[in-house]
């Protein structure tokens, strides 16, 4: 799988079909694309997506820290899209993007 949208959804628990939420989390998507580029990830020019075409290599292309990538990512959306009741759930999520960083 290599769409950030599907990725995104799948790690979230949503099927791809299903396209309810696909304007939310692309919104929470772009949101932490930027935080990425802030940290120095990703093109300089910034980047961003708003469909299923855009694929992790148009964000980082053959970069080992891809996968650091993908988990921030999903744990970043995770907290914007469909945060924790639990609040010792949201703060070893929050620890482990500080870890990521």
């Amino acid at each position: 799988m290599d769409s950030i949208l599907a990725s995104v959804k799948k790690m979230l628990g949503i099927a791809e079909e299903y396209e309810h939420f696909d304007a939310d989390i692309i919104m929470h998507i772009n949101t932490v694309l930027s935080i990425l580029t802030q940290i120095g990830l990703g093109p300089d020019g910034g980047f961003s997506i708003s469909d299923y075409t855009a694929v992790w290599s148009d964000f980082m292309d053959d970069d080992d820290r891809l996968s650091m990538v993908k988990s921030y990512l999903y744990l970043k959306v995770r907290l914007l899209f469909d945060p924790p009741l639990s609040s010792s759930v949201a703060d070893a999520m929050n620890r482990q993007i500080s870890e990521l960083e």
